[in-house]
Formats: structure tokens, C-alpha cells, sequence
């Protein structure tokens, strides 16, 4: 009996050792250059904490942290921390508006004042004289910063969403509408209030209900709730006197707290979100407006809101504009598109937060870090560095 235990022990460490990968080593993770690169940006001071992720439309494939979430605390960063995505806000507020449009309850050709009869009286700065608009402003003017609207010349902290659009209705438009490019935020945040004006709800609760919960965005806001402050990216701006980063403040924020939810729902640049709830943003984007069988919009809506809406006109080099999202047109018009295939599409943050889909190569690339201050944030150091260290894993 004790010979039979024993051979059948023996068996057991045979089976175990000719299994299948047992003789073979583990393959190492492709992406693994990506952390020591991003952490090389922590040790020289340059960026606080970074958080990068790659994803298909299917699945997350890298999702990695390095440095600290808050300097002074000393807290490390996780992959789960919370960043102000500034800008990165604009394709979010977009896809509100297009899923009115699928809905037919406006479509993107439609005259802002139709939706807003506030601005029925707008007017334009031409070389210092008032002259009448050449046409309206439509809706598709004001998603690809072709309407003439600039910024607020004069903001208080807690103006509601409707005294802030009746505000930039009293401001001269800087251009005739569609006669040229330039971004404005502010643009942005009067498309919140039209989703208010047809669709009968608060901005905010249809963002809520339409985009976020459809897509399992739980982390994504304008306010950050209490309990999950400490996981807020704390705000960094490089000072090249120095050569050092100092914490700051979101000037876009009007001297409130992340916190504070009498600040209004503004869709320009007012969300904070994760790495991992912007990839559920875009899966659904490269998913055709669907993801994991919930459909947020239309096929062809996504195909219209992804396509170059700027014609000849100059926006950025070798980006025109979409509905809402910039579109790159011409990847060797700046190093940081340099793995991006044409007709891929995404948006910046101010401070540095980059997300980008890529439909030709089913992959989604995002780099999460709060930098102000040096250069470009479109075209930073740590993005490229992130992409080159992961192109190796990817076989690029």
C-alpha cells in the first residue's frame, strides 16, 4: 500500500512537471518598458504621478500607475485615481447632443437660436465695428469651433448653466460664422444648456443617465464626491525658473472646490474622470456607438461625429476637426501622432490628460498626468515616451 502511495505520488510530480508551459518560461509582460519610462519622469521631477492605459474595443490591455496622486501627502498613485480631464470633456458633451440628434430632436444643422432663443440677437466684432452675423450660428458651428464664440471675459464662481449661456449671448461673436477655426470652451459649454432646453433635463442628469451609467462610468463627474477626494490628481504646474513643479490651482474651476456642486455642469472642460472609465468612452466609440450590447448611438452617427467637419480651414497641424472630437488627419504633423493611424480621433486636456482611438488599429491610447506649464500638452514628453515604450509591445 505504501509502495502504491508512493509511486502515485511520483506520477503527480510527473504530470505536474511535463504540463503543458511547465518546462517553459512565462512569457514577460510586452508591456513592461512602459513603467520604468514613466517613472523616469517622476525621479526628475517633471510629472507627479502618471497613469497609462491601452485598450481595444474589447478589453484593457495595460493599465499601470507611477509617482504620487498628492506631492505633499506622499500618496502613491493608483490606477484608479481621478483626474481633472479638462478638454478632454468637449467629445463627452458632444455625444449628448448626438444622442438628441439620433433621437430626432434636433440635428446638428439646426441654428443655436432655435434652441436657445437667447441667442437670436448675437452680433459681430468686425475690426471694431458691431455688424450682423452673415447666418446663424448653427449647432455644427459651435461643435467644431467654427461659430465665432470666444471665451467668458468675466465669470463668478456659481453661475448657473442658463446665466452663463445668457452671458456669452451678450458677448460679440469674433468671426462670421464658419469663416475660420478657433477653439472655444465656452462654445462647448452652451451645448450643456441645449441638452437642457430639449430634452427637459438638467444637463447634468442626462449625461448621468444617457452616457455615464449606460457605459459604467462610475467615476466620471463635475464634482468630485467627498468620500473619493482622496483620490484626486492634484494639479501640477511646471515652473522653468526653477526647473520644479508646484501645485496650482484649476483656474477653469473659478476659486471653488473639487467638491463643490454648486458649481455649474460645464461640458467644455468641467469633468473629472479615470483612465479606465475614458477606455469605456472610446470602446464605445471603436464599437460604433455600442458596448457590450448597450448602443449609446448610431453607426452612422459616430461615422459623422469622427470625420473631418472643418474642410480647408486651419485648425491644428494636421488636425482638423470633427463633431466634438479632433480628428488626425496627417500623423507626421506632430511627433506625439506619430503612432496614430489617419482618421483616428480623441482630444487633449489643458493639463496634459490625452485620450485617442484608433479604428484602423483597434486601440485606444490614454495618458492621465496633471501638468501645466511646459509646452504642448498634446505633444508632451511623457505622451510620447508612453506611446514609443508601448509601440515595442505592441510590435509596432
Amino acid at each position: 500500500m505504501r509502495l502504491r502511495k508512493t509511486m502515485t505520488a511520483v506520477a503527480a510530480l510527473l504530470v505536474i512537471a511535463v504540463a503543458p508551459g511547465a518546462l517553459r518560461a512565462q512569457p514577460a509582460d510586452r508591456f513592461a518598458a512602459i513603467a520604468p519610462r514613466m517613472q523616469e519622469f517622476v525621479d526628475k521631477g517633471e510629472a507627479a504621478g502618471i497613469v497609462t492605459l491601452i485598450a481595444t474595443k474589447d478589453r484593457i490591455v495595460h493599465l499601470g500607475a507611477v509617482g504620487k496622486t498628492d506631492i505633499a501627502k506622499d500618496r502613491k498613485m493608483r490606477t484608479d485615481d481621478i483626474f481633472w480631464i479638462a478638454s478632454m470633456s468637449k467629445p463627452i458633451t458632444s455625444v449628448c447632443i448626438a444622442i438628441l440628434a439620433d433621437e430626432g430632436k434636433l440635428s446638428f444643422d439646426d441654428p443655436l437660436a432655435r434652441r436657445l432663443p437667447e441667442f437670436a440677437g448675437l452680433v459681430v466684432n468686425e475690426n471694431g465695428r458691431t455688424v450682423q452675423p452673415s447666418r446663424p450660428v448653427t449647432l455644427r458651428d459651435v461643435m467644431t469651433h467654427t461659430s465665432g464664440f470666444g471665451e467668458m471675459t468675466s465669470r463668478e464662481p456659481h453661475l448657473t448653466l442658463a446665466e452663463t449661456c445668457r452671458k456669452l449671448s451678450q458677448q460679440p461673436l469674433r468671426f462670421q460664422p464658419g469663416s475660420r477655426f478657433e477653439y472655444s470652451t465656452a462654445g462647448i459649454d452652451i451645448l450643456g444648456l441645449v441638452v437642457e432646453a430639449v430634452s427637459g433635463m438638467p444637463f447634468d442628469k442626462f449625461l448621468q443617465q444617457r452616457v455615464l451609467d449606460p457605459l459604467g462610468m462610475k467615476d466620471t463627474s463635475f464634482w468630485i464626491a467627498p468620500a473619493k477626494e482622496s483620490r484626486w490628481a492634484h494639479p501640477y504646474r511646471w515652473n522653468a525658473q526653477t526647473g520644479k513643479l508646484e501645485e496650482t490651482t484649476i483656474s477653469y474651476l473659478y476659486k471653488t472646490a473639487v467638491t463643490d456642486r454648486e458649481r455649474p455642469p460645464l461640458g467644455g472642460a468641467g469633468l473629472f474622470s479615470t483612465a479606465a472609465d475614458i477606455a469605456r468612452f472610446y470602446q464605445m466609440m471603436l464599437g460604433k456607438g455600442a458596448l457590450h450590447g448597450g448602443r449609446i448611438l448610431k453607426p452612422e452617427t459616430v461615422a459623422e461625429m469622427t470625420r473631418k467637419q472643418t474642410g480647408a480651414l486651419n485648425a491644428r497641424p494636421g488636425m482638423p476637426w470633427g463633431l466634438g472630437f479632433c480628428v488626425v488627419e496627417d500623423p507626421s504633423k506632430m511627433a506625439a501622432n506619430s503612432v496614430l493611424s489617419p482618421n483616428s480621433f480623441g482630444h487633449g486636456g489643458a493639463f496634459s490628460t490625452q485620450s485617442w482611438a484608433d479604428p484602423l488599429k483597434n486601440l485606444i491610447w490614454i495618458v492621465m498626468f496633471e501638468r501645466d506649464g511646459k509646452g504642448n500638452p498634446d505633444n508632451s514628453d511623457v505622451r510620447i515616451a508612453f506611446q514609443e515604450a508601448a509601440a515595442k509591445g505592441l510590435g509596432q
